[in-house]
């Protein structure tokens, strides 16, 4: 279907310095990138510019240096650490005369190798046909193509056509395929909801230790590796609280800086269980130079997901490869926790982190006695029941509804701001 160069395991890795802050990459992590996919780098190039250019994305005379490496050096590929344009894609292929994969390209092959799950395997397609659609090239060369005359009138729908619609076909079956999915899961989490069993999911930026973190609290035996998305497929363990009761602790994907939005929208299933938790566990790698940058990476995927808004407890790991860094738990002036420093692989820290999630998921809950006039009792009942947040309900003699509820303070907090003070004159004290 796609008239390209086939892809080998021998690559020359571009890397270009930005003075734009926002085309800004690092090295190192592209290299964990790359060594990750299981592909040997013979060279890296890399350069400075103050923007793209246009046709190379690299400047001429750079393109021309990136052609005599793979050359030289006999490379099966040119892997970029940015996102190039189809066109840019396209224009060094011919440069170089081997396959060339950009930023996203190579990482939509991790996920391809990592996916276990037939649901992530769903999602890595679903988010390769939507790469892949934007750079549909030439068909075959020997089809006839769209003409108009006598004699010149070709089949109803060019190749490239055919190949687009074969695309589109295949991109909705997954969705659907993956809706399936997604309201299976709906369903447990409905359950979990109804059984009044809070959420925990772990984030964090890739190969922050989060699977180390998981296995280590539930004993599940999730595979984690010292290596960049490690876990792809959503694991949930159920756990238990003291004072708090059972818990669903959930491990998801790991985000990484300018995560393609392919990627994001193909593994919205999976990141539903972030979406949906009572708190989220932020797993930093505390022994990275690089920690707060990639606290922040974190955070606007979190925002893009709408989840930016949901209580998180940050997990400082990896502290034992830090010297005089101790298990500690730190507090805001209120004293609830906000911080643990802990070692996943040391087994270093884990009760404080208990103890912080015990504080913490007990303070998000509320419970509250409400008598509630007739006029209000079907709108604000129905949202009541929605939640699944009903203790128990009866009537007085006049008609008022008496109704115990208990639910996340989030959700009383969001209720009570739409409702308007007139919830807070329901409350019986």
């Amino acid at each position: 279907m796609f008239d390209r160069y086939e892809a080998g395991e021998r690559a020359v890795l571009v890397h270009i310095n930005f003075t734009q802050e926002g085309e800004w990459e690092d090295l190192v992590e592209f290299e964990m990138l790359v060594s990750s996919s299981g592909v040997q780098s013979l060279q890296v190039i890399t350069g400075s510019r103050q923007s793209p250019h246009p046709k190379y994305y690299v400047g001429e005379g750079k393109a021309q240096e990136i052609a005599e490496a793979v050359q030289r050096e006999e490379a099966d590929v040119v892997i970029f650490n940015h996102a190039l344009s189809p066109a840019q894609e396209r224009n060094l292929e011919q440069l170089c005369h081997c396959r060339v994969l950009d930023r996203t390209g190579l990482i939509l092959d991790i996920f391809a190798q990592r996916a276990r799950t037939h649901e992530g395997k769903l999602q890595v397609e679903l988010a390769q046909l939507r790469h892949i659609s934007t750079r549909l090239i030439r068909g075959w060369t020997h089809l006839e193509r769209q003409k108009g005359g006598i004699g010149l009138r070709g089949p109803g729908e060019t190749q490239l056509e055919t190949d687009r619609r074969l695309l589109r076909d295949r991109i909705k079956a997954i969705l659907r395929r993956l809706e399936k999915v997604s309201k299976q899961r709906e369903q447990g989490r409905r359950a979990r909801r109804r059984a009044e069993i809070p959420t925990v999911s772990l984030v964090g930026y890739t190969n922050a230790g989060k699977s180390t973190l998981f296995n280590r609290i539930t004993e599940a035996g999730v595979y984690a590796a010292d290596q960049l998305f490690a876990t792809l497929d959503p694991t949930l363990r159920k756990i238990e609280l003291k004072e708090v009761g059972p818990a669903i602790l959930a491990d998801t994907v790991g985000f990484i800086r300018h995560l393609p939005h392919d990627l994001v929208a193909a593994f919205k299933a999976t990141l539903q269980e972030t979406q949906e938790a009572d708190i989220l566990l932020h797993v930093v790698d505390a022994s990275d130079e690089r920690f707060r940058e990639n606290i922040h990476a974190v955070h606007e995927v979190l925002e893009e997901i709408d989840a930016s808004e949901i209580p998180t407890l940050v997990v400082m790991n990896k502290i034992d490869n830090l010297e005089g860094q101790k298990p500690r738990i730190e507090r805001d002036d209120e004293g609830i926790p906000t911080t643990v420093w802990v070692s996943a692989m040391a087994d270093l820290g884990m009760d404080l982190l208990f103890e912080a999630l015990k504080e913490r998921l007990a303070s998000q809950m509320v419970e509250y006695k409400l008598q509630i006039p007739p006029a209000y009792q079907g709108r604000i009942r129905s949202v009541f029941f929605e939640k699944q947040c009903i203790l128990g309900e009866g009537y007085d003699e006049e008609g008022n509804l008496l109704i115990d509820i208990r639910m996340q303070n989030a959700d009383w907090q969001r209720l009570e701001k739409r409702e308007g003070a007139v919830l807070r004159d329901f409350i019986v004290t």
